[in-house]
Protein backbone atom coordinates (compact mmCIF):
# COMPACT_ATOMS: atom_id res chain seq x y z
CA UNK A 1 0.00 0.00 0.00
CA UNK A 2 1.40 3.38 -0.98
CA UNK A 3 2.29 5.87 1.76
CA UNK A 4 -0.29 8.44 0.64
CA UNK A 5 -3.06 5.84 0.71
CA UNK A 6 -2.02 4.64 4.16
CA UNK A 7 -2.12 8.25 5.42
CA UNK A 8 -5.48 8.86 3.75
CA UNK A 9 -7.13 5.80 5.28
CA UNK A 10 -5.75 6.72 8.70
CA UNK A 11 -7.39 10.12 8.41
CA UNK A 12 -10.64 8.65 7.04
CA UNK A 13 -10.79 6.46 10.14
CA UNK A 14 -10.33 9.46 12.46
CA UNK A 15 -12.87 11.54 10.49
CA UNK A 16 -15.50 8.78 10.41
CA UNK A 17 -15.10 8.15 14.14
CA UNK A 18 -15.77 11.87 14.72
CA UNK A 19 -18.76 11.80 12.36
CA UNK A 20 -20.22 8.86 14.28
CA UNK A 21 -19.90 10.75 17.57
CA UNK A 22 -21.24 13.99 16.08
CA UNK A 23 -24.32 12.48 14.40
CA UNK A 24 -24.99 9.87 17.12
CA UNK A 25 -25.49 7.14 14.56
CA UNK A 26 -26.03 3.61 15.97
CA UNK A 27 -23.32 1.81 14.03
CA UNK A 28 -21.19 1.65 10.92
CA UNK A 29 -18.62 -0.59 9.22
CA UNK A 30 -15.99 0.60 6.73
CA UNK A 31 -13.77 -1.58 4.54
CA UNK A 32 -11.16 -0.78 1.88
CA UNK A 33 -9.84 -3.09 -0.81
CA UNK A 34 -6.84 -2.30 -2.98
CA UNK A 35 -6.12 -4.39 -6.07
CA UNK A 36 -8.48 -7.07 -4.82
CA UNK A 37 -6.92 -7.33 -1.35
CA UNK A 38 -8.67 -6.20 1.81
CA UNK A 39 -6.41 -3.56 3.40
CA UNK A 40 -8.63 -1.99 6.06
CA UNK A 41 -11.73 -3.05 7.95
CA UNK A 42 -13.24 -1.44 11.05
CA UNK A 43 -16.53 -1.32 12.91
CA UNK A 44 -17.91 1.66 14.82
CA UNK A 45 -20.75 1.91 17.33
CA UNK A 46 -23.41 -0.74 17.93
CA UNK A 47 -25.19 -3.44 15.96
CA UNK A 48 -28.17 -3.10 18.32
CA UNK A 49 -28.47 0.00 20.49
CA UNK A 50 -31.18 -1.43 22.75
CA UNK A 51 -29.13 -4.46 23.80
CA UNK A 52 -25.84 -2.50 23.49
CA UNK A 53 -24.26 -5.07 21.20
CA UNK A 54 -21.04 -3.70 19.76
CA UNK A 55 -20.66 -3.69 16.00
CA UNK A 56 -17.94 -5.88 14.47
CA UNK A 57 -16.67 -6.24 10.89
CA UNK A 58 -18.23 -9.70 10.87
CA UNK A 59 -21.76 -8.38 11.29
CA UNK A 60 -23.91 -8.98 8.22
CA UNK A 61 -25.98 -6.14 6.80
CA UNK A 62 -28.97 -6.04 4.50
CA UNK A 63 -27.23 -4.43 1.53
CA UNK A 64 -30.42 -4.10 -0.52
CA UNK A 65 -29.82 -2.79 -4.04
CA UNK A 66 -26.21 -3.97 -4.09
CA UNK A 67 -28.06 -7.15 -5.10
CA UNK A 68 -28.56 -5.66 -8.58
CA UNK A 69 -24.83 -5.68 -9.27
CA UNK A 70 -24.66 -9.37 -8.36
CA UNK A 71 -27.64 -10.08 -10.62
CA UNK A 72 -26.08 -8.10 -13.46
CA UNK A 73 -22.85 -10.07 -13.05
CA UNK A 74 -24.89 -13.29 -13.27
CA UNK A 75 -26.59 -12.22 -16.52
CA UNK A 76 -23.25 -11.21 -18.05
CA UNK A 77 -21.67 -14.50 -16.94
CA UNK A 78 -24.46 -16.40 -18.72
CA UNK A 79 -23.87 -14.21 -21.78
CA UNK A 80 -20.15 -15.12 -21.73
CA UNK A 81 -21.16 -18.79 -21.61
CA UNK A 82 -23.32 -18.30 -24.71
CA UNK A 83 -26.57 -19.07 -22.90
CA UNK A 84 -28.24 -15.74 -23.63
CA UNK A 85 -27.71 -12.36 -25.31
CA UNK A 86 -28.33 -8.93 -23.88
CA UNK A 87 -30.66 -8.01 -26.75
CA UNK A 88 -32.82 -11.09 -26.11
CA UNK A 89 -36.44 -10.31 -25.20
CA UNK A 90 -37.61 -11.08 -21.67
CA UNK A 91 -40.56 -13.05 -23.09
CA UNK A 92 -38.10 -15.50 -24.66
CA UNK A 93 -37.41 -16.90 -21.18
CA UNK A 94 -40.42 -16.03 -19.03
CA UNK A 95 -44.04 -16.83 -19.88
CA UNK A 96 -47.12 -14.94 -18.77
CA UNK A 97 -45.69 -11.44 -19.12
CA UNK A 98 -47.76 -8.59 -20.47
CA UNK A 99 -46.93 -8.25 -24.20
CA UNK A 100 -45.25 -4.87 -23.61
CA UNK A 101 -43.11 -6.36 -20.81
CA UNK A 102 -42.31 -9.45 -22.87
CA UNK A 103 -40.80 -7.23 -25.59
CA UNK A 104 -38.24 -5.45 -23.37
CA UNK A 105 -34.64 -6.62 -23.70
CA UNK A 106 -32.37 -7.90 -20.97
CA UNK A 107 -30.13 -4.88 -21.55
CA UNK A 108 -33.06 -2.52 -20.97
CA UNK A 109 -33.86 -4.31 -17.71
CA UNK A 110 -30.23 -4.17 -16.55
CA UNK A 111 -29.99 -0.42 -17.23
CA UNK A 112 -33.42 0.54 -15.81
CA UNK A 113 -34.52 1.64 -19.25
CA UNK A 114 -37.34 -0.87 -19.73
CA UNK A 115 -40.15 1.20 -18.20
CA UNK A 116 -41.24 -1.51 -15.73
CA UNK A 117 -43.12 -0.50 -12.55
CA UNK A 118 -40.76 0.24 -9.67
CA UNK A 119 -42.28 -1.69 -6.74
CA UNK A 120 -45.76 -2.75 -7.78
CA UNK A 121 -49.12 -1.30 -6.80
CA UNK A 122 -48.52 -1.80 -3.08
CA UNK A 123 -44.97 -1.07 -1.90
CA UNK A 124 -45.78 -1.76 1.74
CA UNK A 125 -42.92 -4.26 1.92
CA UNK A 126 -40.59 -1.30 2.42
CA UNK A 127 -42.39 -0.22 5.59
CA UNK A 128 -42.94 -3.72 7.03
CA UNK A 129 -46.64 -3.59 6.20
CA UNK A 130 -46.58 -6.65 3.95
CA UNK A 131 -44.24 -9.41 2.84
CA UNK A 132 -42.08 -9.07 -0.23
CA UNK A 133 -43.66 -10.52 -3.34
CA UNK A 134 -43.06 -14.18 -4.02
CA UNK A 135 -42.60 -15.46 -7.58
CA UNK A 136 -46.34 -15.82 -8.13
CA UNK A 137 -47.07 -12.26 -6.99
CA UNK A 138 -44.13 -10.96 -9.01
CA UNK A 139 -45.39 -12.68 -12.15
CA UNK A 140 -48.86 -11.21 -11.56
CA UNK A 141 -47.37 -7.71 -11.38
CA UNK A 142 -45.38 -8.35 -14.56
CA UNK A 143 -48.58 -9.36 -16.34
CA UNK A 144 -49.55 -5.68 -16.22
CA UNK A 145 -48.35 -3.22 -18.90
CA UNK A 146 -45.24 -1.06 -18.78
CA UNK A 147 -45.53 2.28 -16.96
CA UNK A 148 -43.66 4.22 -19.66
CA UNK A 149 -42.28 3.26 -23.10
CA UNK A 150 -38.89 1.52 -23.15
CA UNK A 151 -35.79 3.62 -23.80
CA UNK A 152 -37.63 6.86 -23.02
CA UNK A 153 -35.63 7.62 -19.83
CA UNK A 154 -34.08 5.97 -16.78
CA UNK A 155 -36.76 4.51 -14.51
CA UNK A 156 -35.48 2.50 -11.57
CA UNK A 157 -37.31 -0.79 -11.12
CA UNK A 158 -36.97 -3.47 -8.46
CA UNK A 159 -39.57 -5.51 -10.31
CA UNK A 160 -37.43 -5.29 -13.43
CA UNK A 161 -34.55 -6.97 -11.59
CA UNK A 162 -36.99 -9.48 -10.14
CA UNK A 163 -37.77 -10.35 -13.76
CA UNK A 164 -34.04 -10.83 -14.45
CA UNK A 165 -34.03 -13.32 -11.58
CA UNK A 166 -36.78 -15.28 -13.34
CA UNK A 167 -34.68 -15.21 -16.52
CA UNK A 168 -31.69 -16.66 -14.64
CA UNK A 169 -33.87 -19.46 -13.26
CA UNK A 170 -35.25 -20.22 -16.71
CA UNK A 171 -31.80 -20.36 -18.33
CA UNK A 172 -30.04 -22.35 -15.60
CA UNK A 173 -32.86 -24.62 -14.45
CA UNK A 174 -31.99 -23.75 -10.83
CA UNK A 175 -33.28 -21.36 -8.23
CA UNK A 176 -31.77 -17.91 -8.38
CA UNK A 177 -30.24 -18.28 -4.92
CA UNK A 178 -28.49 -21.61 -5.52
CA UNK A 179 -27.07 -20.69 -8.95
CA UNK A 180 -25.78 -17.23 -8.03
CA UNK A 181 -24.29 -18.48 -4.75
CA UNK A 182 -22.24 -21.13 -6.52
CA UNK A 183 -21.31 -19.26 -9.71
CA UNK A 184 -20.92 -15.64 -8.58
CA UNK A 185 -20.63 -15.42 -4.78
CA UNK A 186 -18.41 -18.43 -4.07
CA UNK A 187 -16.42 -18.10 -7.30
CA UNK A 188 -15.60 -14.52 -6.27
CA UNK A 189 -14.15 -15.84 -3.02
CA UNK A 190 -16.87 -14.33 -0.83
CA UNK A 191 -17.60 -16.17 2.41
CA UNK A 192 -19.84 -13.68 4.21
CA UNK A 193 -22.45 -13.08 1.50
CA UNK A 194 -25.82 -14.71 0.84
CA UNK A 195 -28.51 -13.72 -1.69
CA UNK A 196 -31.29 -13.45 0.93
CA UNK A 197 -32.28 -14.19 4.50
CA UNK A 198 -32.11 -16.28 6.55
CA UNK A 199 -28.41 -16.41 7.39
CA UNK A 200 -26.90 -19.39 9.18
CA UNK A 201 -27.72 -19.74 12.84
CA UNK A 202 -25.26 -17.86 15.03
CA UNK A 203 -24.25 -15.46 12.27
CA UNK A 204 -24.13 -11.88 13.64
CA UNK A 205 -26.66 -9.61 11.93
CA UNK A 206 -26.67 -5.82 12.30
CA UNK A 207 -30.15 -4.66 13.22
CA UNK A 208 -31.71 -1.68 11.53
CA UNK A 209 -32.72 1.41 13.47
CA UNK A 210 -35.30 4.11 12.91
CA UNK A 211 -34.50 7.80 13.15
CA UNK A 212 -35.02 9.79 16.36
CA UNK A 213 -38.18 11.34 14.94
CA UNK A 214 -41.11 11.10 15.48
CA UNK A 215 -40.68 9.09 18.70
CA UNK A 216 -37.66 11.06 19.98
CA UNK A 217 -35.77 7.77 20.24
CA UNK A 218 -34.58 5.11 17.85
CA UNK A 219 -36.52 1.87 17.48
CA UNK A 220 -34.79 -1.36 16.50
CA UNK A 221 -35.92 -2.77 13.15
CA UNK A 222 -35.26 -6.51 12.69
CA UNK A 223 -34.27 -6.24 8.98
CA UNK A 224 -34.33 -10.03 8.77
CA UNK A 225 -37.29 -10.59 6.44
CA UNK A 226 -36.94 -12.72 3.33
CA UNK A 227 -37.31 -10.80 0.05
CA UNK A 228 -38.45 -13.88 -1.88
CA UNK A 229 -39.10 -13.09 -5.56
CA UNK A 230 -37.34 -9.74 -5.27
CA UNK A 231 -34.05 -11.12 -3.94
CA UNK A 232 -32.34 -10.34 -7.30
CA UNK A 233 -33.17 -6.68 -6.69
CA UNK A 234 -32.74 -6.25 -2.95
CA UNK A 235 -32.21 -9.47 -1.00
CA UNK A 236 -28.45 -9.71 -0.50
CA UNK A 237 -26.86 -9.92 2.94
CA UNK A 238 -23.13 -9.17 3.19
CA UNK A 239 -20.27 -7.46 5.00
CA UNK A 240 -18.35 -4.34 4.08
CA UNK A 241 -15.26 -6.46 3.47
CA UNK A 242 -16.96 -8.81 1.02
CA UNK A 243 -18.58 -5.91 -0.84
CA UNK A 244 -15.30 -4.02 -1.15
CA UNK A 245 -13.56 -7.07 -2.59
CA UNK A 246 -16.42 -8.00 -4.94
CA UNK A 247 -16.84 -4.53 -6.42
CA UNK A 248 -13.07 -4.18 -6.70
CA UNK A 249 -13.17 -7.31 -8.87
CA UNK A 250 -15.60 -5.54 -11.22
CA UNK A 251 -13.00 -2.90 -12.11
CA UNK A 252 -12.07 -3.62 -15.75
CA UNK A 253 -8.39 -3.50 -14.70
CA UNK A 254 -8.80 -6.12 -11.97
CA UNK A 255 -6.65 -9.22 -12.44
CA UNK A 256 -9.20 -11.52 -10.83
CA UNK A 257 -12.91 -11.55 -11.56
CA UNK A 258 -15.80 -13.83 -12.46
CA UNK A 259 -16.29 -11.70 -15.59
CA UNK A 260 -14.13 -10.82 -18.56
CA UNK A 261 -12.78 -7.25 -18.85
CA UNK A 262 -15.26 -6.69 -21.71
CA UNK A 263 -18.23 -7.52 -19.48
CA UNK A 264 -16.88 -5.34 -16.68
CA UNK A 265 -16.46 -2.42 -19.07
CA UNK A 266 -20.06 -2.94 -20.17
CA UNK A 267 -21.26 -2.75 -16.56
CA UNK A 268 -19.67 0.67 -15.98
CA UNK A 269 -20.50 2.10 -19.40
CA UNK A 270 -23.01 4.96 -19.04
CA UNK A 271 -26.42 3.88 -20.33
CA UNK A 272 -28.44 6.64 -18.69
CA UNK A 273 -28.01 9.91 -16.89
CA UNK A 274 -30.53 10.49 -14.13
CA UNK A 275 -32.71 13.33 -15.42
CA UNK A 276 -33.43 14.59 -11.93
CA UNK A 277 -30.07 14.03 -10.23
CA UNK A 278 -28.30 16.88 -8.48
CA UNK A 279 -24.89 15.23 -8.84
CA UNK A 280 -25.02 14.21 -12.51
CA UNK A 281 -25.41 10.55 -11.62
CA UNK A 282 -26.53 7.76 -13.88
CA UNK A 283 -26.60 4.04 -14.46
CA UNK A 284 -24.77 1.37 -16.42
CA UNK A 285 -25.66 -2.33 -16.35
CA UNK A 286 -26.46 -3.09 -12.72
CA UNK A 287 -24.12 -0.31 -11.58
CA UNK A 288 -24.68 3.21 -10.26
CA UNK A 289 -22.33 5.74 -11.85
CA UNK A 290 -21.42 9.26 -10.88
CA UNK A 291 -18.82 11.82 -9.86
CA UNK A 292 -17.55 12.67 -6.37
CA UNK A 293 -15.14 15.56 -6.11
CA UNK A 294 -14.47 15.38 -9.83
CA UNK A 295 -13.59 11.67 -9.71
CA UNK A 296 -15.73 9.20 -11.62
CA UNK A 297 -16.98 6.27 -9.58
CA UNK A 298 -18.99 3.10 -10.09
CA UNK A 299 -20.69 0.95 -7.51
CA UNK A 300 -24.06 0.81 -5.82
CA UNK A 301 -26.03 2.03 -2.85
CA UNK A 302 -28.68 0.26 -0.85
CA UNK A 303 -31.58 1.10 1.43
CA UNK A 304 -33.41 -1.49 3.50
CA UNK A 305 -35.60 -1.02 6.57
CA UNK A 306 -33.34 0.87 8.97
CA UNK A 307 -30.15 0.26 6.97
CA UNK A 308 -28.16 2.34 4.44
CA UNK A 309 -25.14 1.24 2.44
CA UNK A 310 -22.84 2.48 -0.30
CA UNK A 311 -19.92 0.86 -2.14
CA UNK A 312 -17.61 2.93 -4.34
CA UNK A 313 -15.12 1.60 -6.88
CA UNK A 314 -12.78 4.09 -8.56
CA UNK A 315 -12.19 2.55 -12.02
CA UNK A 316 -8.57 2.11 -12.99
CA UNK A 317 -7.22 2.87 -9.50
CA UNK A 318 -7.55 -0.60 -7.98
CA UNK A 319 -9.28 1.06 -5.03
CA UNK A 320 -12.73 0.26 -3.66
CA UNK A 321 -14.44 0.83 -0.32
CA UNK A 322 -17.78 0.06 1.29
CA UNK A 323 -19.66 1.96 4.02
CA UNK A 324 -22.53 0.25 5.84
CA UNK A 325 -24.72 2.11 8.36
CA UNK A 326 -27.59 0.63 10.37
CA UNK A 327 -30.07 3.51 10.61
CA UNK A 328 -32.88 4.93 8.50
CA UNK A 329 -31.03 8.25 8.55
CA UNK A 330 -27.66 6.56 8.03
CA UNK A 331 -25.14 8.67 6.15
CA UNK A 332 -23.56 5.94 4.05
CA UNK A 333 -23.69 7.83 0.75
CA UNK A 334 -22.68 11.28 2.09
CA UNK A 335 -19.83 9.63 3.98
CA UNK A 336 -18.80 7.76 0.82
CA UNK A 337 -18.61 11.04 -1.06
CA UNK A 338 -16.60 12.58 1.78
CA UNK A 339 -14.18 9.64 1.68
CA UNK A 340 -13.58 10.09 -2.05
CA UNK A 341 -12.87 13.78 -1.51
CA UNK A 342 -10.43 12.95 1.31
CA UNK A 343 -8.67 10.38 -0.88
CA UNK A 344 -8.24 12.94 -3.63
CA UNK A 345 -6.64 15.49 -1.27
CA UNK A 346 -4.08 12.94 -0.04
CA UNK A 347 -3.42 11.63 -3.55
CA UNK A 348 -2.85 15.09 -5.04
CA UNK A 349 -0.60 16.50 -2.30
CA UNK A 350 2.98 15.65 -1.25
CA UNK A 351 3.84 13.61 1.81
CA UNK A 352 4.61 15.63 4.98
CA UNK A 353 8.07 17.17 5.10
CA UNK A 354 10.40 16.74 8.12
CA UNK A 355 9.51 20.15 9.58
CA UNK A 356 5.76 19.40 9.44
CA UNK A 357 5.66 16.20 11.46
CA UNK A 358 4.64 17.93 14.70
CA UNK A 359 1.66 19.59 13.00
CA UNK A 360 -0.89 16.87 13.53
CA UNK A 361 -3.81 15.85 15.69
CA UNK A 362 -7.24 17.14 16.63
CA UNK A 363 -7.58 20.41 18.54
CA UNK A 364 -10.52 22.11 20.25
CA UNK A 365 -11.75 25.64 20.94
CA UNK A 366 -15.26 26.71 22.06
CA UNK A 367 -16.73 23.30 21.33
CA UNK A 368 -15.36 23.20 17.79
CA UNK A 369 -12.73 20.76 16.54
CA UNK A 370 -10.13 21.05 13.78
CA UNK A 371 -7.62 18.55 12.41
CA UNK A 372 -4.09 19.51 11.39
CA UNK A 373 -3.01 17.57 8.30
CA UNK A 374 0.44 18.22 6.87
CA UNK A 375 1.48 18.03 3.22
CA UNK A 376 5.02 18.98 2.29
CA UNK A 377 5.85 22.27 4.06
CA UNK A 378 2.17 23.17 4.34
CA UNK A 379 -0.54 22.32 6.87
CA UNK A 380 -4.26 22.16 6.10
CA UNK A 381 -6.73 22.91 8.89
CA UNK A 382 -9.51 20.39 8.22
CA UNK A 383 -12.95 20.51 9.84
CA UNK A 384 -14.08 16.99 10.81
CA UNK A 385 -17.67 18.08 11.45
CA UNK A 386 -18.09 18.64 7.70
CA UNK A 387 -18.96 16.00 5.12
CA UNK A 388 -16.11 17.48 3.06
CA UNK A 389 -13.55 18.27 5.78
CA UNK A 390 -11.00 19.91 3.45
CA UNK A 391 -13.44 22.24 1.71
CA UNK A 392 -12.25 25.85 2.17
CA UNK A 393 -9.66 24.64 4.69
CA UNK A 394 -7.26 27.25 6.06
CA UNK A 395 -3.64 26.70 5.06
CA UNK A 396 -0.50 27.27 7.13
CA UNK A 397 2.87 27.74 5.46
CA UNK A 398 5.63 26.72 7.87
CA UNK A 399 8.54 29.08 8.49
CA UNK A 400 10.12 27.02 11.27
CA UNK A 401 9.40 23.64 12.84
CA UNK A 402 6.94 25.12 15.34
CA UNK A 403 5.90 28.30 13.59
CA UNK A 404 4.17 29.35 10.42
CA UNK A 405 1.90 31.86 8.77
CA UNK A 406 -1.76 31.43 7.91
CA UNK A 407 -1.23 31.83 4.20
CA UNK A 408 -4.77 31.11 3.08
CA UNK A 409 -8.03 31.81 4.91
CA UNK A 410 -11.45 33.18 4.13
CA UNK A 411 -12.28 36.86 4.29
CA UNK A 412 -13.80 36.38 7.75
CA UNK A 413 -10.80 34.38 8.93
CA UNK A 414 -7.29 35.25 10.13
CA UNK A 415 -5.39 35.33 6.87
CA UNK A 416 -1.78 36.49 7.23
CA UNK A 417 -1.59 35.99 10.99
CA UNK A 418 0.93 33.72 12.75
CA UNK A 419 0.42 30.10 13.77
CA UNK A 420 2.53 28.27 16.35
CA UNK A 421 2.81 25.12 18.44
CA UNK A 422 3.40 25.21 22.20
CA UNK A 423 4.95 22.28 24.07
CA UNK A 424 4.44 21.27 27.68
CA UNK A 425 7.03 20.16 30.22
CA UNK A 426 6.91 16.65 28.78
CA UNK A 427 7.99 17.99 25.39
CA UNK A 428 4.68 17.15 23.73
CA UNK A 429 2.61 19.71 21.84
CA UNK A 430 -0.24 20.75 24.15
CA UNK A 431 -1.49 23.96 22.50
CA UNK A 432 -1.89 25.28 18.97
CA UNK A 433 -2.29 29.00 18.32
CA UNK A 434 -3.91 30.47 15.22
CA UNK A 435 -3.52 34.24 15.48
CA UNK A 436 -4.93 35.06 18.92
CA UNK A 437 -6.94 31.86 19.26
CA UNK A 438 -5.73 29.00 21.49
CA UNK A 439 -6.65 25.39 20.69
CA UNK A 440 -6.09 22.44 23.07
CA UNK A 441 -6.63 18.69 23.21
CA UNK A 442 -10.08 17.20 23.80
CA UNK A 443 -9.55 16.11 27.41
CA UNK A 444 -8.26 19.52 28.45
CA UNK A 445 -11.01 21.29 26.53
CA UNK A 446 -13.65 19.15 28.23
CA UNK A 447 -12.26 20.05 31.62
CA UNK A 448 -12.21 23.74 30.70
CA UNK A 449 -15.85 23.63 29.57
CA UNK A 450 -16.90 22.00 32.84
CA UNK A 451 -14.99 24.58 34.86
CA UNK A 452 -16.52 27.51 32.96
CA UNK A 453 -20.09 26.37 32.49
CA UNK A 454 -20.94 23.60 34.97
CA UNK A 455 -21.61 23.78 38.67
CA UNK A 456 -19.61 21.95 41.34
CA UNK A 457 -21.89 18.91 41.11
CA UNK A 458 -22.21 18.92 37.33
CA UNK A 459 -25.41 20.97 37.09
CA UNK A 460 -25.47 23.66 34.43
CA UNK A 461 -24.99 27.21 35.67
CA UNK A 462 -27.88 29.38 34.51
CA UNK A 463 -27.29 32.79 33.00
CA UNK A 464 -28.88 35.75 34.87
Amino acid sequence: MTKWLNNAIRYVDEWLDFQMRLTRQPGCVLAFANKGRLIFEKAYGHADVVHRRRMTPRHRFRVASHSKSFTAAAILRLKEEGKLRLDDLAGTYVEGLHPSVARVTLSQLLSHGAGVVRDGRDAGQWSDERAFADRTELRAALAEPLVIPPDSRMKYSNHGFGLLGLVIESVTGETYGSWITRNIVRTSGLRETTPDMPVARGTPLARGHGSHLPLDRRVVIPADNCTRGLAPATGFVSTAGDLARFFASLDPDSRRSVLTPESRRAMIHWQWRDPHSSDDGGYGLGMCLGFFGGLEWAGHGGAFQGVRSCTVMLPGSGLCFSVLANATDGLAEPWAEGIVRILRVFRDNPLPGPSARSWTGRWWNSGEAVDLVAFGNRVLVAQPDRLDPFKAADEITLTEEHQGTISLSGGYGIHGEPARLERGRDGKVNEVWFGGFRWVGERRHRAELKRKYMGRHGSRRLSP
